[in-house]
């Protein structure tokens, strides 16, 4: 499944420009969907400041929530990745700022996910072990265990995400990321199936790398409870 090619395809909709998968069910997990806009004829103000709409004060949809707004309310323009815009769209002023808090992850975290981490990796109740490199898919829909075997995790079959940490660092900080259990269910299986890594030789790049998991796993959660 993982090797069948990812095409894209540019396409219009009521909010803007969008590059997406040719095939909808290759759409990235993080990803969420267009709001349905709240009618016209059912905003007769500003669903923040109240201001009554007119032929001076017009009406504006926020991209994201797809709610009502007036110009001040929603004079911003801010990327929106998880919708697939091409540009920058018309936001209200709470979600532009979760927009701009989630372009640290697609600008940075995203990133270290890609490049991958070592890990020592266990699968099952399993007493073997195995040094693997593990690294987000470009289309981020698996992860991709590497070493003497290889195998995958797909994210949307993930049902549970811990990540296990060292206690206390020196001076008396906050602990580093150290390991990860992951709970999911392979296709085709009945049952779930338990994955557990562990930082292999560099812990600092490891902690990193299992940071950026920790807020992928809170936007694949988001996606799915759209």
């Amino acid at each position: 499944m993982s090797a069948l090619p990812d095409g894209k395809k540019l396409v219009r909709s009521p909010s803007g420009l969008r590059m997406v998968p040719e095939n909808g069910a290759f759409h990235s997990p993080f990803s969420l969907n267009e709001p349905q806009w709240v009618p016209d004829k059912e905003c007769a103000r500003c669903m923040q400041c109240d201001t009554k709409f007119d032929f001076i004060r017009r009406k504006h949809h926020c991209r994201r929530c797809g709610r009502c707004f007036c110009d001040k309310c929603c004079s911003k323009k801010v990327a929106l990745p998880r919708m697939c815009f091409v540009d920058p769209v018309r936001q209200c002023a709470q979600c532009s700022l979760a927009s701009q808090k989630e372009m640290e992850f697609y600008d940075k975290q995203l990133k270290v996910l890609l490049g991958g981490g070592s890990f020592v990796a266990t699968l099952g109740t399993s007493e073997k072990s195995e040094t693997m490199m593990c690294r987000l898919s470009n289309n981020h829909r698996y992860l991709f265990m590497d070493g003497e075997s290889h195998f995958e995790v797909e994210l949307s079959r993930i049902s549970s995400m811990q990540i296990l940490t060292d206690g206390e660092s020196p001076g008396g900080g906050t602990s580093r990321a150290s390991g990860m259990l992951l709970h999911y269910k392979p296709m085709g299986a009945q049952d779930a199936q338990q994955l557990k890594v562990e930082a292999a030789d560099d812990r600092k790049a490891a902690a990193l790398w299992l940071a950026a998991m920790h807020k992928a796993a809170k936007l694949l959660y988001e996606a799915r409870d759209q």
